[in-house]
């Protein structure tokens, strides 16, 4: 089974990328963000906590999204792997990730992470916030403190994965389909 964990800052184009990686190996895609925001939109009581938090720039509880992830597991038993995008965003998350994988007879296979400089993350973000109307990518200040709250929180989680011999650095600048071919060689060694 494939398992990869898609890692970036926001804006790094870690959605984008995902699905070129679900086309060409088959994954099922697992993206909290993905699911936060169906609960928002269905206006669920985990859905108008987690739109209160996301609006400040703060991340969901472990516990929620560790749930979540579970559950999209457990309804896809024949899937060829996962791809993970945007988490795990802490340690305390990867080391449940692990666990709870370890519980279904499987593992991450690699973390690939996109590296983009702050400057165009915030240029990027922007403009997706102008053609999305989300309003997390709308406000520079917002955008900042995100930018932020990801290098505190997640820096820690690559260095889990570099421990375990897991984790690839890809440089996020430059067209989709470069990036994406570099993505597709680190996977041909796993």
């Amino acid at each position: 089974m494939l398992n990869i964990v898609l890692f970036g800052p926001p804006g790094a184009g870690k959605g984008t990328q995902s699905q070129k990686l679900i086309e060409k190996y088959h994954l099922v895609h697992l993206s909290t963000g993905d699911i936060l925001r169906a609960e928002i939109a269905q206006g669920t009581a985990l859905g108008l906590e987690a739109k209160k938090l996301m609006d400040e720039g703060k991340l969901v509880p472990d516990e929620v999204v560790i749930g979540m992830i579970s559950n999209k597991l457990d309804n896809n038993p024949d899937a060829n792997g996962f791809i993970f995008d945007g988490f795990p965003r802490t340690v305390a998350q990867a080391e449940a990730l692990d666990k709870l994988l370890a519980t279904k007879g499987t593992q991450i296979s690699g973390m690939i992470a996109l590296e983009v400089a702050e400057d165009e993350l915030e240029k990027r973000l922007l403009l997706r916030g102008k053609e999305s109307g989300r309003a997390d990518d709308a406000n520079p200040e917002i955008i900042r403190k995100r930018i932020v709250e990801y290098n505190a929180k997640t820096t820690p989680v690559a260095n889990y994965y570099k421990e375990q011999g897991k984790l690839q650095s890809i440089n996020g600048i430059g067209s989709i389909e470069e990036i994406f071919d570099h993505i597709c060689t680190v996977i041909s060694t796993y």
